[in-house]
């Protein structure tokens, strides 16, 4: 599996070269483009989960600790924890988002009939993924409900009502819009909440989250160690990457608004790093300075991470419904939700029973990746060396967002 994640990523990044160099000045438009504001709140919301709310406080003293991981030896905790959620691996979600946006279109690669099935089956399988990662860990994010360890009765209605929202909101298009920003926003609210709780009243509180963010800066210096798997743990996060790239790319490029393909990288690095370093610098100092998240804390950020699991799904359930025509005007909203909802909340359980696991479908991903490389290069040369646009019917177009479901 390593061996295979290794070509996974070597690929990922020599396509990034390609795709600068032969198509860095096209300007990318999707069928439903947005402002840019609204693209990164759309790519933020839906590129990340509970995860990153709360994993990092589980984490941080893994990282630490040297002696029993003497790979992380190299740089500080904060920095090895950015490295696993911001910039360079962001990469692989503007891989796909590029393709689906300006390639796929005129390849219609995913269009063949056992690629699509797969690609679905991926789609499927890791939104379910994505709502057993909530359950699984609700006993630590709410400790005050239950001991701490079980899953109780009420973490299961707390992600059943969170797949039940996601499905209602996948609905209507218009509500994309709505949902990334508010949880933007609402994000950005649990940053000050947090900041306020770890820094005020400290006489170098502002020197305390630079130093904080300065920890950080440490990973560019060493950006090179973070390309390749440092062990297991690092492995299960690049494939969990990898498994969400391909559905993202799909979801994201649709609202692209007219960037050029080199702004669409820079955006697609930079500007989810920016929120994810102030977060990791604020809640570092609650593992650095031993600071209780108890109470109201936790309690803010399980919501805002349930939340975020709510963006995730929607933008999955909308991608999956779509290319499998199970939608609303097909099947009406009622068999459309309970259809759904059924479905996602018996393969949650699947993956709380082990019957799958995240790193199966990174891998899958990955083959997709090489199989829609080696299709272009034997069955499509021409096709795309022609490519020299997005479909001329996209346009830029804002309103598009607010009309139709």
């Amino acid at each position: 599996m390593t061996l295979w994640l290794n070509a996974g990523i070597i690929f990922t990044l020599l396509a990034i070269v390609v795709i600068l160099f032969k198509w860095g000045n096209v300007k990318c438009i999707g069928v439903t483009p947005v402002r840019l504001f609204t693209f990164i709140a759309i790519l933020f919301t839906s590129g990340l989960d509970v995860g990153l709310i709360m994993f990092p406080l589980t984490e941080f003293g893994g990282y630490a600790n040297i002696a029993a991981n003497p790979e992380y030896a190299f740089t500080n905790p904060i920095a090895i924890e950015f490295g696993y959620w911001g910039f360079l691996i962001w990469g692989f979600y503007f891989l796909t988002c590029f393709y689906f946006c300006v390639v796929e279109p005129k390849v219609k690669f995913f269009e063949i009939p056992l690629v699509k099935f797969i690609n679905n089956v991926v789609i499927i399988g890791t939104c379910a993924f994505t709502a057993f990662l909530l359950l699984s860990n609700l006993p630590w994010y709410l400790p005050a409900i239950g001991d701490g360890e079980s899953i109780i009765p009420i973490f299961y209605f707390i992600v059943f009502a969170a797949i039940c929202f996601a499905v209602y909101s996948s609905t209507d298009i218009k509500y994309v819009r709505l949902l990334s920003i508010s949880t933007t926003w609402l994000f950005i609210a649990l940053i000050g909440f947090m900041w306020a709780g770890a820094f005020l009243g400290s006489d170098s509180q502002i020197a305390a989250f630079t130093h904080n963010l300065e920890l950080i800066g440490s990973y560019f210096g060493n950006i090179e160690h973070f390309v390749l798997p440092l062990n297991e743990y690092h492995e299960f996060y690049l494939f969990w990457w990898f498994a969400w790239s391909i559905m993202i790319g799909q979801f994201t490029s649709r609202f692209v608004g007219g960037l050029r393909t080199y702004q669409v990288l820079g955006a697609m690095l930079i500007f989810p790093s920016i929120p994810i370093a102030v977060w990791f610098s604020v809640i570092y100092q609650y593992h650095e300075a031993g600071i209780p998240t108890t109470g109201l804390k936790n309690f803010a950020m399980a919501f805002v991470g349930i939340v975020f699991v709510i963006n995730s799904l929607d933008s999955l359930i909308r991608l999956y419904t779509d290319n499998l025509n199970l939608t609303v005007k097909r099947f009406g909203r009622f068999k459309y939700i309970a259809m759904n909802v059924v479905m996602l909340s018996l393969l949650t359980l699947l993956f709380k029973f082990e019957f799958l696991q995240i790193q199966w479908v990174g891998a899958l991903v990955i083959g997709l990746f090489f199989s829609c490389a080696f299709f272009m290069l034997y069955r499509k040369p021409k096709t795309v060396k022609n490519i020299d646009s997005s479909p001329e019917d996209n346009e830029i177009d804002f309103t598009k967002i607010d009309s139709g479901p």
